[in-house]
């Protein structure tokens, strides 16, 4: 994929990693869609599939009465934004509060995933990426042909993104002297 004008870091773009969006998108649990249906902007949360073996591919999940992936099997042009927390960083100053954070802005066209072998080959993988080790007939079994009926899913052919981290500690005037008013530091958030 290509680091584009429009995907360009403005803001702070010494934070640019386009190097590392393929791992972000493969560690990340909820892509956010963005699109523009009937002349309105809408940001709608799904879990998604991201592989490796596919990086100008991701896969959106939803139920098939989903407008907005029953829109975007019309091949229209989508935003997706994948965004991992870290940290939360605190600060001395109130502007200077802020996160460690990695996420990756791509954009792409969408069609639907309309065979049903296609479809069970990728919810079983999007599985086993939410759920490592589970297996089908193990640990649950294999969607029947009225459960992949109703279930949408759409494959986004990337082509183009960007991906932003901030790293570090607080950035603040007095973070760095420690007899400053206040506290700061960084709050390191759990890995589940």
């Amino acid at each position: 994929m290509k680091v584009t004008e429009r995907t360009r870091i403005r803001n702070h773009p010494e934070r640019a990693v386009p190097g590392e969006a393929a791992d972000i998108l493969s560690e990340g649990l909820v892509a956010h869609l963005g699109l523009v249906q009937d002349g309105q902007p809408v940001v709608i949360p799904l879990s998604y599939h991201y592989d490796l073996a596919k990086p100008d591919r991701m896969y959106l999940h939803g139920a098939v009465k989903s407008r907005a992936l029953e829109h975007l099997a019309n091949g229209v042009p989508v935003c997706v934004t994948v965004t991992l927390v870290d940290s939360l960083v605190y600060s001395r100053k109130a502007m200077n509060h802020s996160m460690n954070y990695r996420s990756v802005v791509l954009f792409g066209k969408a069609t639907a995933i309309t065979d049903q072998s296609e479809k069970f080959e990728l919810l079983d993988r999007m599985v086993r990426r939410y759920f490592p080790g589970r297996a089908i007939g193990r640990d649950y079994e294999p969607p029947p042909p009225a459960d992949l009926g109703i279930t949408a899913m759409v494959e986004v052919r990337i082509e183009e993104w960007n991906a932003k981290a901030r790293r570090g500690g607080p950035t603040g005037p007095d973070d760095d002297k420690p007899g400053a008013p206040g506290t700061a530091g960084i709050v390191e958030l759990g890995r589940g």
